[in-house]
């Protein structure tokens, strides 16, 4: 009965956090909107690819150890700035849809592992759930191994809502006006959620 109530506090728990608006949510259902479903999946596809980089590397300690490095801090983070305004830029960017057309570029799986990998709200997340929950006592491994399959199985089920979410708005976007609005709207969330997240 414990481990029952302990893991169901972890999957709630990792439901808030992972799937709260913040860069990594905000793009997808950006990219669903302006580019659609299908043509999301892949993005959606690299998002899940860097969620699992960042367990590892949050698990293991090495993200810490990466920090400590001195100068390595605001390095990073200028790195990471310039990347999402670049990705603020394609969804602003991206022109209306139409059924006949495919005019516009949809962020690569790639773009998807990056963002993921730059994303300080996934670290925060992530280690915030590593260290407030053991499911597993004793076993530090299984414990970890329990927590990572876990947390991938909300990610993937979060990320999959956002980007069906941010497609819904497809059909308003082959309106030139309402898709300008809506993707410089997207942009500029996606931008505030980074600050946020790094204020954080």
């Amino acid at each position: 009965m414990m481990f029952l109530e302990t893991i169901l506090g972890f999957i709630l728990a990792a439901f808030a956090l992972t799937g709260s608006p913040g860069p990594n949510t905000l793009s997808l259902a950006a990219v669903g909107a302006s580019f659609g479903k299908q043509r999301g999946l892949r993005y959606m596809g690299g998002l899940n690819i860097g969620m699992v980089l960042v367990i590892i590397i949050t698990g293991s300690g090495v993200s810490g150890l990466l920090l400590t490095i001195p100068g390595a801090s605001p390095i990073i983070t200028v790195i990471a700035g310039i990347y999402f305004f670049y990705l603020a830029y394609r969804i602003s960017t991206a022109p209306p849809l139409t059924k006949d057309s495919n005019t516009g570029k949809a962020p690569e799986w790639i773009e998807g592992t990056i963002l993921s990998l730059l994303n300080p709200k996934a670290y925060a997340a992530i280690a915030a759930l590593f260290s407030s929950f053991v499911l597993v006592t004793d076993d530090l491994l299984l414990d970890s191994i329990l927590k990572s399959s876990v947390l991938l199985i909300v990610i993937c089920t979060v990320n999959i809502s956002w980007l069906f979410i941010g497609a819904a708005l497809t059909p308003l976007l082959k309106r030139p006006r309402i898709s300008r609005n809506i993707n410089i709207s997207f942009a500029i969330l996606l931008i505030l959620s980074v600050f946020s997240a790094a204020v954080i």
